[in-house]
């Protein structure tokens, strides 16, 4: 196989667009992201957008087309990719599998969601009945907010199977809060949260499901933002005039879906999750405990957790006691979401898998602020997922040579 590198990654800051329309968005993402390594729009060969709210929320289909729409890109291959919250992971794996098959030498992967209205505000029960969309239509039933309520189902088996404690999980929110601070593209800044704060019920924090434990704080944010990353074969690097040494190489990349359906499988350790977790790590040649930088999806504090099992920082059930134990922090064993994570850096759902991606490339090149930055940082590991952690994404990432 071809090595694909990064060679361009630009991102919006994360929580409001405003009234920016989706044309305007797909064509700030891409226009913006050619302008990180001053890229000729020419030299793109191949392309791949994801998305999960275009049509429900947005009215859009087709976005492939609006890709098209910009300078260089017509004609070209093109899809549109739908992987529910892993759409944005999903359209940087399209892209390498048309560079791998020698569709071209150069292509642009762009992931957006604009789940507020142009007054920046938003829908709760909207947004919650569309995203609802993306489970099984038998675990919708009596749910209001649908997947809250089956990761607070998740977060109780996970608490009950490993003895687990909210306090436990509340150090996940908190140190998020913490990171998000000192990133500038985050969607909660200057907000402190202490654990005492992320795990007392009251006030804001207040539980989501009667008689389940999860709790406002546990909870990713309602997001718009957009993501774009130039991928490149050698060859590739050459016509675009970008060095080598400057770029990430995704050494490895997983994909694998588990049944919709949450009932009737372990839902503590997903097969398809580790099957993913592990055919990146193969394809790359490296190990988990090579890794120390890592960005993984935690919609909700107990994937956090089961985040930390999956890229095989923590062993079955440890994953809580990692965090807590101050593990992941950016100067702790390996430093995990310091981007602030899904919960406080923010959610734009399209967006997220490629903002993971980036920002554990970022994190590579010595590029993210001081505070935030990994000493010494050498392998990287991302874990997107869609649904009741049904489609995983995963790469496996390290400085090119």
């Amino acid at each position: 196989m071809k090595p694909i590198y990064i060679a361009a990654y630009h991102q919006s800051k994360f929580g409001k667009l405003l009234a920016m329309t989706v044309p305007e968005i797909v064509a700030a993402a891409i226009d913006s992201t050619y302008a990180e390594v001053g890229a000729d729009p020419s030299a793109v060969d191949v392309g791949s957008i994801g998305a999960a709210c275009n049509i429900s929320l947005n009215e859009q289909g087709l976005l492939s087309g609006l890709m098209a729409m910009n300078p260089g890109l017509a004609g070209k291959p093109i899809e549109t990719v739908e992987n529910a919250c892993a759409s944005g992971g999903q359209a940087v794996l399209s892209v390498i599998q048309k560079l791998q098959l020698g569709l071209g030498e150069v292509g642009i992967a762009v992931g957006y969601e604009k789940m507020r209205n142009d007054d920046g505000k938003m829908d709760g029960a909207l947004v919650g009945k569309v995203l609802g969309y993306f489970s099984h239509p038998d675990e919708r039933v009596g749910k209001t907010y649908v997947f809250p309520h089956l990761f607070a189902e998740v977060m109780e088996t996970y608490m009950k199977a490993h003895g687990v404690t909210e306090r436990d999980l509340a150090e996940i929110s908190s140190r998020e809060y913490a990171n998000s601070t000192y990133n500038p593209f985050a969607q909660m800044q200057k907000i402190e949260v202490s654990v005492d704060e992320a795990a007392t019920p009251e006030g804001r924090n207040r539980y989501i499901v009667d008689g389940l434990p999860l709790k406002t704080y546990d909870c990713s944010q309602i997001s718009d933002g957009y993501a774009g990353m130039l991928l490149a074969t050698e060859e590739g690097l050459a016509r675009l005039g970008v060095a080598k040494a400057d770029c990430v190489e995704i050494a490895g990349v997983g994909q694998a879906t588990d049944p919709l359906l949450k009932g009737g499988r372990d839902i503590l350790k997903p097969f398809g999750a580790f099957q993913a977790m592990g055919a990146a790590y193969a394809m790359a040649g490296e190990k988990p405990e090579d890794v120390n930088v890592a960005e993984i999806h935690d919609c909700f504090t107990v994937m956090g957790a089961i985040g930390t099992e999956v890229i095989g920082k923590a062993e079955y059930g440890k994953g809580a006691e990692y965090w807590r134990e101050g593990k992941a922090e950016a100067k702790g064993e390996c430093g995990i979401n310091t981007s602030g994570g899904l919960i406080a850096k923010g959610h734009p759902v399209g967006a997220t898998g490629i903002a993971m991606i980036g920002w554990a490339a970022w994190q590579l090149q010595g590029k993210v602020p001081a505070e935030l930055q990994v000493p010494d940082p050498k392998i990287a590991a991302t874990f997107n997922i869609g649904g009741p952690i049904c489609a995983s994404v995963c790469t496996v990432l390290r400085r090119a040579e």
